[in-house]
């Protein structure tokens, strides 16, 4: 087969011959335009259907110069398309040449387009524009083009020819090329300057073919580059159209389309463009839409509706179209494992919290499982940065009672409180568009001085939860929430919007609202859990080892003063008797004095954390909540409860109640009966439960430290004027020891001369007098004054001693009392005792029988270890050597009074952990401390 004969069109070169000859001939305005039409538009064709399309044909085209003569074409049609209309009003192209010296897209009406009834484009005339304006189309999808069409002034032809031409081919290409060309930031704002919105809008709704409304819907979503332009876009009335074209589209491209620029023209949506969607009915089809088969119409549909719940004024009617249950099911999806990644679930997370601000859908999103949605997020670390968000949304369900029980139950407590210890960051502001629809806006001074919780209040009254406003006091309300910054025309804030600087005062307000309480990030979860403690039983929530914590880190690390809403919360729990069991199960009352009145934290244990210096008001506070316990305890409903967890509660309970009464049981309060605490600690046994306690697995990490203090506070009760002292011993006095009356045996001249040596396993012989060892001991008498063989002999072996548990053991035996002899074998603080020269004497002193030297070397051993230079670490070491008067002395050096309570509970937890299974010597030398009895004697049972 003949290959096919080459034509002029095949060349590049003659198809821009006759474009500029065609240009050429409209600019001189000599020749008819009709003269030169079949080869014009033969090359318009060649060029659009073979050289553009080519592989690099859109560069070599913009090399060779052929954008100049297609705009110069471009420019004769638009003048050739618009003089039959000269005349008519407001549809000349100079109408667009005057928008385009605008600096900014005007608001109002745009210029008038030609109508329906103007006179239709000569056939010729429309298939040059449909050929010229499909080249330029093409050539603006690559960015050199567009850049060089903008240079060239090609925006404002295109302008004019969708303002005259109304043939829906040639308006096709036109918003086609328009699109392109938005695609450059810069062509955009050339854009709206020359006014094409206004006719872009027009062509919505006058056109009736499917792809030019796709290509108009694509202009204007290109148009929407920039937050300024979205708006611009919705003032000249570019959403509704949109959305009314939504509920009657076609085809499911024309649906893509439309929703796609109803996406980018939603993004940071505007009350314009939220009050068009509405007005267009797009609502409902919207919702449809979210159920669509394809993923892109989907997808796209659901992000519309997050985007319109920043508006306040649609939310409501976005609730009753069904859109609280396509967010809330779509994020459940997102949240599966399976879902999508977190990043997509961030828009849906700020809209479900947007829509917790009405009533009405507050409601619905209770009903389709949207708390345990928040709360799931809630639990979730890796939402983290939405947890302020998510609490400050859920103060909308404040009065909402059985929202409240479901949270409760789903457990919101613990997690408010850690939004109170700080691992959350800082909620995301809102503006005024996102507040609640349930206060319509009021314009009056009045209303704008008043501040949210007049608002709050009037609403409660409208909705029947308050007859008036004295029927709303502080406790019950969210108590005096700061309002929004006065603005004569913003809308009234529900609590969920409160937001107001962190400084307690703000210049401008009235008196009224200078004493307000500050509302930082802590303010919702403050509110939140001031609403569970006005409960009439909240301990089952609040009273629990992470709420206490939470509030108690945020009372004492707060770098100013605590919002007192926090200090209500604490003082209104110690004052509510059902919450007392659940302060001692919880070991609530032993957390309330180690904080802040010793100003000892669970981070500060074992190991202190560097923390600010506890002020005197934290003190203040700590004793202000006991002594509110101790109020509850002594009422005949405490005493009974408190007995009944002593004598008939759990193991874990009764061990709790007895390391709890010696804090809230105060002797200073007037009691007809005896005291609560001796009662149920000394005559019930409380005190021995507490300490067989003290040697198994400890049930709250500060227990042994609760212990300590608990214990030190029970020996000031039994005896409150008598203050522990180190234990009496032989004296022992260090600056001025006792003459040595063994030194005179150790000179060259022994007087008197010894008549008798002592070999120890090492060789070393030592000098001794026979009268006076047989006298200072049975054990030496027997040995050197009886039938046994060592009582002829002059030197006499000691077996199992070495030289320096010998050294005390012989100046013992010559009658030397305090001569300094006992402080010899005695290790200094921080080495063990086990094993050492101090052991091997006391065990030496014990088998020769000699029971004022064990005495002796006790004392030393206490002196040195439990004396100033010692230490809480010493004490265990001291226990270990398994001697009663220095378990003794343990004792009394860890609950002395001169102790501090960090190291009188570190003593403690070295006595536990030397004592080991055998809590016997531990519990009766402890026993004996608090009820100041001498060891040995008989302790009560």
């Amino acid at each position: 087969m003949a290959a096919a004969k080459p034509t002029l069109t095949d060349s590049l070169s003659f198809c821009l011959a006759q474009l500029a000859a065609a240009a050429g001939e409209a600019l001189g305005g000599e020749k008819d335009p009709a003269t030169n039409e079949t080869p014009l538009s033969r090359a318009l064709l060649a060029l659009r259907t073979r050289h553009i399309k080519a592989a690099g044909g859109i560069e070599r085209f913009r090399a060779r110069g052929g954008l100049r003569p297609l705009l110069a074409l471009l420019r004769r049609a638009a003048a050739a398309g618009s003089a039959p209309s000269q005349a008519g009003p407001g549809s000349a192209p100079s109408s667009a040449a005057s928008g385009a010296s605008s600096p900014a897209p005007a608001s109002g009406p745009a210029p008038s387009a030609v109508s329906s009834s103007s006179p239709t484009p000569p056939v010729r005339l429309r298939k040059t524009l449909d050929l010229a304006l499909s080249i330029l189309a093409d050539c603006c999808t690559e960015g050199a083009c567009r850049t060089e069409v903008r240079r060239l002034g090609g925006i404002l032809p295109l302008v004019t020819i969708l303002q005259c031409m109304k043939t829906d081919s040639i308006q096709n290409r036109t918003a086609r090329a328009l699109g392109n060309l938005a695609m450059e930031p810069e062509s955009c704002g050339d854009i709206h300057c020359a006014g094409a919105v206004p006719l872009l809008v027009e062509s919505l709704t006058a056109c009736q073919d499917s792809q030019c409304l796709q290509s108009v819907v694509r202009a204007l979503r290109n148009l929407a580059d920039s937050p300024q332009h979205r708006l611009a876009l919705a003032q000249q009335g570019a959403v509704r159209p949109l959305a009314e074209l939504l509920a009657t589209a076609p085809d499911a491209a024309l649906t893509l389309a439309l929703v796609r620029a109803l996406l980018e023209l939603s993004r940071g949506c505007s009350r314009a463009c939220a009050e068009q969607l509405s007005l267009g009915g797009g609502l409902g089809p919207l919702v449809s839409l979210a159920s669509h088969p394809k993923r892109a119409v989907r997808e796209g549909t659901i992000l519309i509706l997050a985007n319109l719940c920043a508006q306040g004024l649609i939310r409501p009617a976005l609730g009753n179209a069904g859109g609280v249950e396509v967010l809330v099911d779509e994020l459940r999806q997102r949240r599966d494992p399976n879902g999508a990644s977190p990043t997509s679930q961030q828009p849906l997370v700020r809209a479900v919290c947007l829509l917790c601000r009405e009533a009405i859908n507050r409601a619905r999103l209770r009903d389709a499982g949207g708390l345990d949605l928040l709360m799931g997020l809630l639990r979730d670390p890796r939402a983290s940065a939405w947890h302020p968000r998510i609490v400050a949304a859920l103060v909308g369900f404040l009065y909402d009672t059985g929202a409240l029980g479901r949270l409760q139950a789903l457990g919101l407590v613990p997690l408010l409180a850690g939004q109170l210890c700080g691992e959350a960051g800082e909620e995301e502001e809102e503006g005024r568009e996102a507040a609640s629809w349930d206060f319509p806006e009021e314009r009056t001074p009045e209303r704008a001085q008043g501040g949210s919780f007049r608002s709050l209040r009037s609403w409660l009254i409208s909705e029947g939860y308050a007859t008036g406003p004295d029927d709303i006091s502080p406790d019950w309300s969210p108590e005096q929430c700061p309002p929004e910054p006065m603005e004569p025309a913003s809308p009234a804030p529900t609590p969920t919007s409160l937001r107001a600087p962190r400084t307690q005062r703000t210049p401008g307000r009235s008196p009224a609202a200078a004493i307000e309480e500050p509302w930082g990030r802590e303010g919702p979860a403050l509110l939140l859990l001031s609403r569970f403690s006005q409960a009439p039983d909240p301990s089952g929530a609040l009273v629990t080892g992470p709420a206490l914590y939470g509030l108690l880190t945020y009372v004492t690390g707060a770098p100013g003063p605590p919002s007192p809403r926090a200090l209500r919360i604490l003082s209104r729990l110690t004052c509510n008797p059902a919450c007392l069991e659940a302060f001692v199960r919880s070991y609530g009352a032993a957390l309330l004095r180690a904080w802040l009145v010793l100003g000892v934290a669970p981070d500060d244990w074992p190991a202190p954390r560097a923390r600010p210096t506890l002020h005197s008001r934290h003190r203040e506070l700590g004793e202000r909540l006991l002594q509110n316990l101790t109020v509850q305890a002594e009422s005949p409903f405490g005493v009974g409860a408190l007995t009944h967890l002593l004598l008939s509660g759990s193991p874990e309970d009764r061990v709790a109640c007895a390391l709890t009464l010696p804090f809230i049981c105060r002797p200073s309060l007037p009691c007809r009966k005896p005291s609560l605490w001796r009662r149920l600690l000394l005559e019930q046994g409380g005190l021995r439960l507490l300490l067989a306690a003290l040697t198994r697995p400890a049930p709250h990490p500060l227990f042994l430290f609760f212990a300590a203090d608990s214990l030190s506070c029970l020996q000031d009760l039994v005896s409150p004027t008598v203050s522990p002292a180190v234990p009496q011993a032989v004296p022992m006095d260090l600056d001025s020891p006792s003459p040595c009356l063994y030194e005179p045996l150790l000179g060259p001249a022994p007087v008197p001369a010894p008549d008798l040596h002592f070999l120890l396993d090492s060789g070393l012989q030592l000098p001794a007098q026979r009268a006076a060892s047989a006298t200072a001991s049975p054990f030496f008498r027997a040995l050197l004054s009886g039938s046994f063989a060592e009582a002829q002999m002059d030197l006499v072996p000691l077996r199992g001693l070495s030289p320096g548990a010998a050294w005390p053991v012989l100046h013992h035996l010559h009658g030397c009392r305090g001569c300094g002899a006992a402080l010899g074998p005695v290790p200094p603080p921080g080495q063990p005792l086990l094993g050492s020269e101090a052991e091997e004497a006391l065990e030496a002193a014990g088998r020769f029988l000699l029971p004022g030297l064990e005495e002796e070397l006790e004392e030393a051993v206490g002196r040195i270890h439990l004396g100033p230079q010692g230490g809480p670490e010493s004490v265990g070491e001291v226990f270990r050597l398994g001697r009663p008067r220095l378990a003794a002395h343990c004792a009394r050096w860890t609950l002395g009074s001169e102790q501090c309570p960090r190291k009188r509970g570190l003593a403690l937890v070295g006595l536990v952990e030397a004592a080991g299974e055998e809590a016997g010597p531990l519990t009766e030398a402890l026993l004996a401390v608090v009820m100041g009895i001498e060891l040995g004697a008989r302790v009560p049972a």
